[in-house]
């Protein structure tokens, strides 16, 4: 079968398991279903929140690696980071203050509950000096790098 023959076959619809418990959520192009994904904890079955991910901008500069983002809506309590060597993962999650129903919405674009952002860093950095910032909204992490030397000029010694 070539290529050309493959354009007029019919796509598959996806099949949905009649015993997996499935959930409305309401979209700008209708109604979509999907799968509710559930945990097993020791005690009963919890539902997951999904994690949203967080926007950034990745910059460098001669002596560090700068991520910033904009967060509005969560205070600098409710943001964790960690920073190895080669990586940094933001946590977060931003609250709503006020409880509004599903069908109240006209709109609804903003994303609340949790969110995440793993970056795998392009230059080794000193993880013990790396700094975060939040104001006015944005949350800025400095990375000193870590300048290694690559030529070592070596003095020659009678022995």
């Amino acid at each position: 079968m070539s290529d050309m023959d493959q354009v007029d076959q019919p796509i598959p619809m996806p099949t949905i398991d009649p015993n997996m418990e499935v959930e409305l959520v309401k979209a700008s192009v209708g109604t979509v279903y999907h799968p509710k994904i559930s945990i097993e904890t020791e005690n009963n079955k919890l539902p997951a929140e999904p994690e949203g991910q967080l926007t950034i901008d990745v910059f460098q500069t001669a002596s560090e690696i700068v991520i910033e983002s904009a967060i509005a809506g969560v205070g600098p309590e409710d943001i964790d980071i960690n920073v190895t060597s080669d990586s940094v993962t933001i946590r977060g999650e931003r609250h709503r203050e006020s409880k509004v129903r599903d069908e109240d919405y006209l709109y609804q674009e903003c994303y609340w509950g949790r969110f995440s952002r793993s970056v795998i860093l392009p230059q080794e950095v000193d993880s013990e000096a790396a700094e975060a910032t939040f104001k006015n909204g944005i949350l800025s992490v400095h990375l000193p790098k870590i300048i290694k030397q690559k030529t070592r000029k070596l003095k020659v010694k009678l022995g």
